[in-house]
Order: structure tokens, then C-alpha cells, then sequence
């Protein structure tokens, strides 16, 4: 874990401010570390520059009181929302990384399709690099 750190992938305003305990079981700290080796650090390698992780693990209750859906990878461990100074180039890196993913979703784009914040899921189990737009409250696939 070169760029990133567990304790970064559960910290949560929102569970410190409802005082909710966002403390990962030992399983979600394995799921969390190979996010971090196998997509997180490679993703920053090739970007180059710093990525803000908004929101990583959430357990059920962090999850519900954010407003996440019921099957959210969130709460599994594997998913993580991320923002810098330059989205388009994020997601650019991303989708030409060469990486497998689950799902990356371009969340809430501006009219140039800039997202708002990248969404990435990586369940080993299920690698189909599905890429998403969330915008008007709707999943389109591309």
C-alpha cells in the first residue's frame, strides 16, 4: 500500500458527526487491501497526482444514513468514490489503466461529461469492467 491507507478507506464525516462506528471486520480489511494494491495505487501511479477518496467502506448503518443503495459495494469493502482537481483526466487514467474493475461509474457529469466524482468497484469475482453514468437520478450504461 504505497498511496492510500485502510484507515483512509473508512474514515467518514458522516459516521463520526451520527457517531456510527465504521470499523471493518478483518474480512473488509483484506477486500480493502487489494483494492488498494491491485486498482487504488496503480490508478494513482498513472495519474500522477493526489486523488481524495470521499466516501470508501461503509457499514450498513454509515450506508443507510448516506443515503446508499441496500446492495452498495461500499458495505463490501470493494468500492470507493474518489475526486482531484481534474476528473476528466481520472477517468481518462482509469478507462486506458489496462486494469479490470466491476463497475466504474462517471457520477453526476457537468454538460462537457466531466463527473462530478469517479465511482470504482473491483470484486474480484466478477471483473466485467461495466462502465456507468449517473446522471438525473439514472444508471445508463456506455
Amino acid at each position: 500500500m504505497k498511496y492510500f491507507t485502510i484507515k483512509e478507506l473508512t474514515s467518514s464525516h458522516t459516521a463520526k458527526k451520527l457517531s456510527i462506528d465504521n470499523t471493518p471486520s478483518e474480512e473488509i480489511k483484506e477486500r480493502l487491501t487489494y483494492l488498494i494494491e491491485s486498482t487504488l495505487d496503480p490508478i494513482r501511479e498513472a495519474f500522477g497526482a493526489p486523488i481524495v477518496i470521499t466516501s470508501g467502506y461503509r457499514c450498513e448503518l454509515l450506508n443507510k444514513a448516506c443515503g446508499g443503495s441496500k446492495t452498495s459495494h461500499h458495505t463490501k469493502g470493494i468500492a470507493v468514490d474518489m475526486d482531484t482537481d481534474d476528473n476528466a483526466k481520472l477517468w481518462d487514467t482509469i478507462i486506458n489503466s489496462g486494469l479490470q474493475w466491476t463497475q466504474l461509474i462517471n457520477e453526476k457529469p457537468n454538460d462537457e461529461g466531466v463527473p462530478s466524482w469517479v465511482h470504482i468497484s473491483v470484486d474480484p469475482d466478477n471483473l466485467k469492467n461495466e462502465i456507468l453514468i449517473y446522471k438525473n437520478n439514472k444508471y445508463t450504461r456506455i
